[in-house]
């Protein structure tokens, strides 16, 4: 980050970033309480309540509606005080983890959410890894504190521990469970009293000066300010100071305490994103990286989203910018195919609602209509050949037939299967030999989702059905090679939906026996979305 310009202050208050945690530790709520600080959306639908006051705004799919899950990312934008922040909710639930993956191309930054009870799952440290990989700063919210929580050094070693990174506490709660009363802000010396009878009320804030500060004793009962008073200076010999430098290059995450539920904490996060958040980063692409600055136009895109709006039939593809002003009627260059393509309608989001963007700026988020032209890892630029690098596809773990309900529905089925292919929702593989299609997913759960939707959309019943194979591996290779190696291997041969070959395996064995049997072929499990 050394030696580079200024940003120019449009895109210098850009703050791009993505909500990771395990199901359930409130990732919905928060996402939800961010647009109500956000001007956004004027009150918070309850994810628990019934009826439509649980349809929450950023899950826009019927069966995230029916289940109360988020299964694909969606984003927003909104502005909060001199900033603009562009929020992507990503699946908690890990059968959707590729989706979350490749989300995490798109963002500068991420919020993790711990439940205060549960500490670090094993979901929450898949995605810290990704973050990890990245170099992604990453900012800790602890939630549920109003709830019975574990000891807050507890919560800090863990995070410590297993995901190897400082931890410096932004903020310090006071009392857990039914004591929870609220918070001492470390970074701004005050405390924060808890609403508990309006759970969108923003907190009171009473300014004191340092820990001795008599007012203290006004609004904490005796035991709760001597417990907490000891914690803190334990915490300031123990713990590590805020570094913003650390925060940055992902080594450090600051950490905040609240209840997302009862609209507290919230704000403070929110403040730390805007304060101690990163700018619109450089953009790793070939030939060369892009820098937001830049003033030619580069995006690309990490998300395609069919049927947003069911009336429609549509197709949007979410497109990050990584650099310069774009504004509505441009022509890009859509740098697979060499086309020019006149971006006359995009769309920024609020959930399933969207407006016209009129103009967006690099770390910005904007939706592109289109009718399949765009594919994830596509990069649009105006004019020059780059192309955006590092949006991964990874080889399904779960794999099984799927056949049309009615046999002369096949050709719609087809068209079904391929568009959730371009969306990133399964992978989709044509064998050589049979008739029919082999789906492959990452988790169980996406069977049902991609049935229910191919019903709903397509009005096609499906049946999925266990295969014979068991995983998938994308063969490479110079041409003379693989062509051998396809003849040789006709009955596990397929082609995914860009037509590349995949090798589909029963056993472990059949690997290891390429392997041993096919020195120059190399099988991978991941494939660059890049094209």
């Amino acid at each position: 980050m050394t030696n580079r310009p200024a940003l120019p202050p449009e895109i210098a208050r850009r703050r791009t970033f993505a909500i990771i945690s395990h199901p359930d530790a409130g990732k919905t709520t928060l996402t939800e309480k961010f647009l109500l600080y956000g001007g956004a959306i004027q009150m918070a639908g309850q994810v628990r309540a019934k009826g439509e006051a649980r349809r929450t705004r950023s899950d826009f799919m019927q069966m995230e509606k029916d289940r109360g899950i988020s299964v694909s990312a969606s984003a927003m934008s909104f502005d909060f005080g001199k900033y603009r922040f562009n929020l992507v909710d990503t699946p908690g639930h890990s059968d959707f983890s590729e989706d979350t993956y490749r989300t995490l191309t798109a963002v500068d930054a991420a919020v993790m959410v711990i439940d205060g009870a549960k500490g670090v799952e094993s979901q929450t440290r898949k995605l810290f890894e990704v973050c990890r990989l990245r170099d992604l700063p990453i900012l800790t919210f602890c939630n549920k504190m109003d709830r019975e929580s574990r000891d807050t050094f507890d919560i800090i070693d863990e995070i410590q521990e297993n995901l190897a990174i400082d931890v410096t506490p932004a903020s310090w709660p006071i009392g857990v469970g039914r004591d929870f009363i609220g918070c001492y802000d470390i970074l701004r010396d005050r405390l924060e009293l808890m609403d508990r009878a309006d759970r969108n009320k923003v907190a009171d804030s009473i300014q004191i000066n340092g820990l001795d500060d008599p007012k203290l004793a006004q609004h904490v009962p005796a035991d709760l300010l001597a417990k907490f008073r000891d914690e803190i200076e334990m915490a300031k010999a123990l713990l590590p100071k805020l570094d913003p430098a650390s925060v940055l290059n992902g080594s450090m995450t600051p950490i905040w305490f609240g209840s997302a539920m009862n609209s507290f904490g919230v704000k403070e996060l929110m403040d730390g994103l805007a304060t101690y958040g990163p700018e619109p980063q450089i953009q790793s692409a070939q030939p060369r990286n892009v820098a937001p600055e830049e003033i030619p136009v580069t995006g690309f895109v990490f998300k395609v989203q069919a049927n947003m709006d069911p009336k429609h039939r549509d197709r949007v593809a979410f497109v990050r910018l990584a650099s310069g002003h774009f504004e509505r009627g441009m022509k890009l260059t859509h740098v697979r195919s060499k086309k020019q393509m006149a971006i006359t309608n995009p769309v920024l989001f609020l959930a399933a609602d969207r407006e016209l963007a009129e103009e967006a700026w690099a770390g910005d988020i904007i939706g592109i209509p289109n009718h399949g032209q765009l594919r994830i890892g596509d990069t649009l630029t105006e004019g020059e050949a780059i192309r955006v690098t590092g949006i991964p596809s990874f080889a399904p773990e779960l794999l099984q037939t799927c056949r049309a309900g009615d046999p002369m529905k096949a050709k719609h089925l087809e068209k079904a299967l391929m568009q959730f292919a371009e969306e990133g929702a399964a992978k989709v593989f044509k064998p050589t030999f049979g008739s029919g299609f082999i789906v492959g997913v990452v988790g169980a759960l996406q069977f049902e989702v991609l049935a229910s939707r191919i019903e709903l959309e397509y009005g096609l019943p499906v049946r999925f059905e266990s295969s014979q194979f068991t995983s998938a591996r994308w063969v490479a290779g110079d041409k003379i090679a693989v062509d051998a190696f396809v003849a040789a291997n006709k009955q596990h041969i397929a082609t995914d939906n860009d037509g590349d070959t995949v090798f589909l395996t029963r056993l472990q064995w059949d690997i290891d026996r390429v392997g041993r049997d096919y020195p120059a072929i190399t099988l991978t499990a991941t494939k660059e979305m890049m094209v």
